[in-house]
């Protein structure tokens, strides 16, 4: 009996800690997610040669994948994700300001960009570029948050070729 009352007060104290680590591990796990999402749509579009966009929903919480469609009227490998119901993701265009202190370059904006059809027009996402790259139009900075406050923070890299998975600090 005195080992049994031992192991419950063990499991009462430690508990708490145990919940806020799977819950930690919820949210790394939907960024790797993420991340991983951008490199197959990167690598999608230098093996197809043709520009893949990578539309969030922020209100649903939705996230998905597919050939523009100025390029390919139906796509068979679009793909629809929806975040894990405790994870929401927010769009976010950073000022210089804010991203020299997150360590982000920025690249001054040309005088006009082509218009590109979409067909999750009014949805922020990122297009992928037949060369590799990220039209410069693309979100700098997501932000994903649990609904206990915790915050991850998936920015693009330095040289503005893919996206990485950011700390506050």
């Amino acid at each position: 009996m005195l080992v049994m009352a031992v192991l419950t007060i063990a499991v009462c104290i430690s508990a708490p800690a145990l919940s806020h680590f799977f819950r930690g591990r919820s949210l790394d796990s939907q960024a790797r997610m993420l991340v991983a999402l951008t490199r197959h749509g990167q690598s999608r579009a230098v093996s197809e040669g043709l520009p893949i966009e990578m539309w969030m929903d922020p209100q649903k919480s939705q996230i998905g994948m597919e050939a523009e469609p100025s390029y390919d009227q139906t796509d068979s490998k679009a793909m629809d994700f929806t975040l894990e119901g405790n994870v929401r993701i927010e769009v976010m265009n950073v000022a210089a300001k804010t991203s020299s202190a997150l360590g982000l370059s920025t690249t001054p904006g040309t005088a006009q960009t082509p218009k590109v059809t979409s067909r999750h027009a009014g949805l922020p996402r990122i297009r992928f570029l037949p060369d590799g790259s990220l039209d410069e139009n693309s979100p700098m900075l997501l932000r994903l948050t649990s609904n206990e406050g915790d915050s991850i923070w998936i920015a693009q890299s330095r040289s503005r070729l893919n996206y990485e998975i950011r700390t506050a600090n």
